[in-house]
């Protein structure tokens, strides 16, 4: 009796983990596209204070200068981070409402489509108003720099407790990517404020299992588990956009750009930012920003 039991306890714990399965299968598959999610520091971005005037900024490429490619069998084809962190960059300045970001990356492309249209208005009738293509916007600076790190299993650990058969284990792993930028003022090359950012990212996994003998010859045994990956495109996105608000902040200590309204040094917004750079900056410099608040 006690066999048959444990043998009817064993479907029932196999048919509840297959039900559990197919109605919570482990990827929404039927949703539809949506949005990146924002991330803390796009928030940040975004309730930065107005600037005295929007800056005209080039990115001609942000560059995965780290050489790591995925664990295998992937490494011989799939790199470990992004290679779109350029895109990522021109997104976060444009959100950021203090920049003005031109096209460089593809600026052949531009070009060409400039083309098409003068060859397109050669045959004009004699009366008709020549139309103007404006001049493209001359960049004032360059936004530089790449992903320079990438560290697998920074920190590893876990736990795990069994008892009378029955337990649960979990096992997690922590890498840590790193981005750096720069700002360039065109006219002599002079780099203005160069910054590096870091940005965890963080994986574990929960794993149940029952190890149980009914008796002699019949085994119960259930498994379950859950990992959880935070994706690493999101995390470069996310140190790229820390990297921004950092170039805004530093920008407005040292003079290079203004705000709009010298009251919002106070906006909470800023003062982390610039209690967050305060212990690594310089003496002289943080003075100097400190005497530029009213």
């Amino acid at each position: 009796m006690n066999a048959r039991r444990w043998a009817i306890a064993a479907a029932a714990g196999a048919s509840l983990l297959a039900g559990c399965t197919f109605r919570h299968p482990p990827s929404a598959v039927t949703a539809g596209a949506q949005l990146a999610p924002a991330t803390p520091v796009t928030r940040d971005l975004l309730s930065l204070p107005a600037p005295k005037g929007k800056v005209a900024v080039a990115v001609y490429g942000i560059r995965d200068q780290t050489g790591q490619y995925k664990p295998s069998p992937d490494s011989s084809f799939s790199t470990a981070v992004t290679q779109g962190a350029s895109s990522m960059l021109v997104k976060a300045l444009k959100e950021s409402g203090w920049f003005i970001p031109v096209e460089r990356e593809n600026l052949q492309n531009l070009l060409t489509e400039r083309k098409i249209v003068r060859a397109l208005e050669m045959p004009q009738p004699a009366d008709a108003a020549p139309v103007q293509i404006p001049p493209l916007l001359a960049a004032s600076l360059l936004i530089e720099g790449g992903i320079v790190a990438y560290e697998s299993n920074v920190r590893t650990g876990g736990a795990g407790a069994r008892f009378l058969g029955i337990g649960m284990s979990t096992q997690y792993r922590v890498d840590q990517v790193t981005v750096n930028l720069r700002s360039i003022d065109i006219r002599g090359g002079q780099v203005l404020q160069s910054v590096s950012t870091t940005k965890t990212i963080y994986s574990y996994e929960i794993h149940p299992s029952v190890f149980k003998f009914v008796n002699v010859k019949n085994l119960l045994e259930l498994e379950g588990g859950m990992t959880r990956n935070e994706p690493t495109q999101l995390c470069v996105s996310e140190a790229l956009e820390a990297g921004v608000a950092h170039l805004i902040v530093e920008g407005l200590r040292e003079g290079s750009w203004a705000l709009q309204d010298e009251s919002q040094w106070s906006n909470p917004v800023l003062q982390r930012y610039l209690a967050e750079r305060a212990p690594f900056a310089p003496a002289k410099q943080a003075a100097s920003g400190a005497g530029a608040q009213p």
